[in-house]
């Protein structure tokens, strides 16, 4: 299901086994809900991202990756590495944000943030302060006095600030305002350049978009499909509405590669447009177009057409 990434990495990326592999894997919960025969592998150097509405999945398959529940059948490796017998050299090599972020109320973020580097073995002060600068955090407020966007920061520099081999995220940018949303689209496309790898996890899919090379799509725990961002974009369907000063001359259109004709109007056609533009522009450059409009499905229509045609 979809390419292999290709991304390059800089010659000093961990290089082997792909960062995340899953393999036939299961866990169903009692009263429903889990995943379902998940297999997905991700690489070096790309930041994949991970999509479904609530309950689809998505956070079950990150708690399998971090080894906090354990599948029912399949198997589950990062870096080589089985995810339950070498948790603790995985756990090295990743940072995480988990989607219902707790932390220690009584702690300041620029303790909390030292308590997290005491447990991976650095950075230093300096590095802390200079990621917290750049995300805008008060280091020396309580956390139990910070707002829900101030208590994210200091989950995102806790996972980026070691610069891991493997980042895996869980609705990273909730709460946060657009200004700190661009700085983590920003880092997170900058980790995957120096080669590193992002597993994202959204239900926001113009977010996903912006950052991600893949997408992987989850329904009902079953992972339906993956593919790259720029073919979907490419395969997806336009709706177009021309007008002409000589409306004989659409019949021409009817037989151009891609377009089927939805509505037929006194002095023109609405269209549907599978794939490219170009065939079409090139029959409308012999008719005396009068009026021209095109409708680019946003992302979340394309993605939808997904989850709707996975049903029937």
């Amino acid at each position: 299901m979809g390419s292999s990434p290709t991304r390059a990495r800089d010659s000093s990326a961990p290089r082997g086994e792909p960062p995340v592999a899953l393999a036939g894997v299961t866990k169903v919960y009692r009263g429903g809900g889990g995943v379902r025969e998940l297999t997905l592998e991700v690489g070096w150097g790309e930041v994949f991202g991970f999509l479904g509405p609530n309950g689809a999945g998505k956070t079950t398959t990150i708690r399998m990756l971090l080894d906090l529940i354990r599948p029912q059948s399949g198997t589950v490796r990062l870096f080589g590495l089985d995810a339950r017998r070498d948790a603790v050299a995985v756990h090295r090599r990743l940072g995480y944000l988990p989607g219902e972020l707790a932390l220690y109320e009584r702690l300041s973020a620029r303790e909390t943030l030292a308590h997290f580097a005491r447990l991976r073995g650095g950075p230093d002060e300096a590095t802390v302060e200079r990621w917290a600068s750049e995300f805008d955090l008060e280091l020396d407020r309580p956390v139990r006095a910070l707002s829900r966007g101030n208590r994210q920061k200091v989950g995102l520099v806790g996972a980026l600030m070691n610069e891991p081999d493997l980042l895996v995220l869980d609705e990273p940018t909730v709460g946060l305002d657009p200004l700190v949303q661009r700085t983590v689209h920003r880092r997170l496309r900058q980790a995957a350049a120096a080669g590193r790898t992002v597993f994202l996890s959204s239900h926001v899919l113009s977010e996903v978009a912006e950052v991600a090379d893949r997408v992987g799509l989850i329904k009902d725990g079953r992972l339906i499909a993956i593919e790259r961002v720029a073919e979907i974009r490419a395969r997806a369907i336009h709706a177009v509405e021309v007008r002409v000063g000589a409306p004989a001359g659409l019949a021409a259109l009817e037989g151009v590669a891609g377009v089927t004709v939805r509505e037929r109007l006194d002095d023109g056609l609405r269209l549907e447009v599978a794939g490219g533009l170009n065939p079409l522009l090139a029959a409308l450059a012999g008719l005396d177009v009068l009026d021209l409009s095109v409708h680019e499905p946003s992302l979340e229509e394309v993605f939808l057409s997904y989850y709707d045609g996975s049903s029937r």
